[in-house]
């Protein structure tokens, strides 16, 4: 998701701060943006550490003039969050926050004081876990609950000073981290079934949100949690 929302931000003339924990992807996403006429850098980040986070925003201002928009697309699944509650350990519970939640903080943090000059905006991506009942991972589910909430509150702290924050909720999508998930039988059947659209989302449905989200079309728009789910919420 983050891949593609670089790709449409660079298409649509902004300048792109690739930020990953692996250099080598972040390098790979900057280079294809600017293959593609835009402008680009990447930085090798571990968003859960605060002083990477404080190097990276300051790395992207210092090579690309100012801070604009902000999308906090990291995430995880982690070792045994995806067991039931009782037998997550909490190591893995506290690195799946530590990514997720923790991550989110620090991005959000340090970008605001900028983005109160440059009248920006923040998207940042939880999931449709934080809005039901069945999430995937007790890390993973307590994690982008936490993120949406996190988005109410700063735009409510920070809609008189100009900044807007909005949260996407993506459900089931065709990334990576599902790899699989949707292709086997019990898996479009799990589609037929939860899904009014009956099909899994593609990255570049998140990417299309979040640039309408950071434009100025969207100018009125501040502290929502839009659901990009094909319809499986209301479902």
């Amino acid at each position: 998701m983050g891949r593609a929302t670089a790709h449409r931000l660079g298409e649509e003339g902004a300048a792109v701060a690739v930020v990953d924990v692996a250099g080598d992807g972040a390098g790979q996403v900057a280079a294809e943006v600017e293959e593609c006429g835009g402008r680009a850098v990447a930085i090798a980040a571990d968003v859960g550490n605060e002083d990477a986070i404080v190097k990276a925003l300051d790395r992207t201002i210092g090579d690309l003039g100012r801070l604009d928009g902000v999308v906090t697309s990291a995430g995880i699944f982690y070792g045994s969050d995806l067991r039931p509650l009782a037998e997550v350990t909490l190591d893995d519970f506290q690195h799946v926050l530590r990514v997720n939640l923790v991550g989110t903080f620090l991005a959000m943090k340090y970008a605001l004081p900028h983005l109160v000059e440059t009248g920006g905006a923040i998207v940042t991506i939880a999931s449709t876990a934080a809005l039901r009942g069945h999430g995937v991972g007790s890390g993973y589910t307590a994690s982008k609950g936490g993120v949406d909430a996190l988005t109410r509150l700063a735009a409510v702290q920070y809609g008189g000073l100009g900044v807007r924050v909005n949260c996407i909720c993506p459900g089931a999508f065709d990334t990576p981290m599902t790899a699989g998930t949707w292709s086997t039988p019990e898996g479009e059947r799990r589609v037929q079934r939860a899904i009014p659209l009956q099909r899994v989302g593609q990255p570049e449905q998140i990417a299309s949100v979040a640039a309408f989200l950071l434009s100025d079309d969207a100018s009125h728009l501040t502290g929502q949690t839009i659901a990009v789910d094909g319809g499986s919420t209301v479902a």
